[in-house]
């Protein structure tokens, strides 16, 4: 398999457009690279593609790769699309790719319901783009040769859907990981998750390599930055850091580890900080735009 990195960022990209913390004014002035919207590309031969998630920045992204580059008057190196989720800086992006081309989109029943609500996404086309309702734990063929199957993490309902009472924890469509399966290996790709939980441990078990949200550094980074009022786990996300951390709760996991969906704020993205040099000790890779990795 071969992965590329389209955006490692969360929501907002870096920088984020009304947002002047520290990291953001650094990436504005060059001074540590930008990234965009969180979206992961695969792909058994490096000829035909399927993207994770619609990231609102997919068509610059899509721009930016050459992999993605038509290779005729009208055509994309992408077979297929997977959803994760149904929160705005993962569905987005298909807005971008209404100019119907023809692809596979997947998803549980819940998020094309997302979809289905939301009469905008109509415009893309339902006889060129196929939404394809997926069941939970149950394999299926994302493209020739690589077969995915999705399964629940804690999560919550996306942002435009909370409700007064909001349940951080959720364990059913509305979030799910992706295992990827092909060429021998095994992937598993989990941009958002609230807790890392013992059925968690026991479905990444056969590994070999994960992306797993890496969104905050510590519960509170956001409320201390002054760029929010929610902790990371009331917007449904594990931090980083912590006993009960993802680096501490995945310890016992051996694949290769990389962080992706990663915040604006979060401390990780400078190379000279305490808390990358922390990561990187503890044996996990940190995405960026244009990363790639084949296994």
């Amino acid at each position: 398999m071969k992965f590329l990195v389209l955006g490692a960022a969360a929501g907002g990209g870096l920088p984020q457009w009304n947002c002047g913390c520290a990291n953001c004014n650094l990436a504005r002035a060059g001074d540590i690279p930008a990234a965009g919207q969180s979206s992961l590309a695969v792909s058994l031969d490096g000829q035909r593609w399927s993207i994770l998630n619609a990231s609102p920045d997919v068509r610059q992204q899509m721009q930016d790769r050459a992999s993605f580059h038509p290779r005729s008057l009208r055509d994309t190196p992408m077979q297929s699309m997977l959803l994760t989720n149904g929160d705005i800086d993962h569905i987005a992006g298909l807005l971008s790719l209404r100019e119907q081309t023809p692809f596979a989109l997947y998803a549980t029943s819940e998020i094309l319901g997302v979809l289905a609500e939301n009469r905008i996404f109509d415009a893309v086309s339902r006889e060129k783009v196929s939404r394809n309702a997926i069941t939970l734990d149950a394999e299926f063929g994302l493209q020739d040769g690589l077969t995915a199957r999705v399964f629940p993490v804690p999560g919550k309902v996306p942002l435009f859907m909370e409700g007064v009472t909001v349940q951080t924890d959720l364990v059913g469509e509305q979030t799910v990981g992706v295992r990827l399966s092909g060429g021998g290996k095994v992937a598993y790709y989990i941009p958002g998750c609230a807790e890392v939980t013992p059925d968690l441990l026991t479905q990444i078990s056969d590994a070999d390599i994960l992306f797993f949200d890496g969104t905050l550094w510590d519960d509170e980074e956001m409320i201390r930055e002054g760029t929010g009022v929610k902790t990371g786990r009331r917007m449904g996300h594990i931090s980083i850091s912590g006993s009960d951390g993802s680096i501490a709760k995945l310890e016992a996991v051996k694949a290769q580890k990389v962080f992706i969906h990663i915040n604006n704020t979060n401390p990780i993205w400078r190379p000279d900080s305490e808390e990358r040099a922390f990561v990187l000790a503890s044996g996990w890779g940190i995405s960026h735009d244009g990363m790639e990795i084949s296994l």
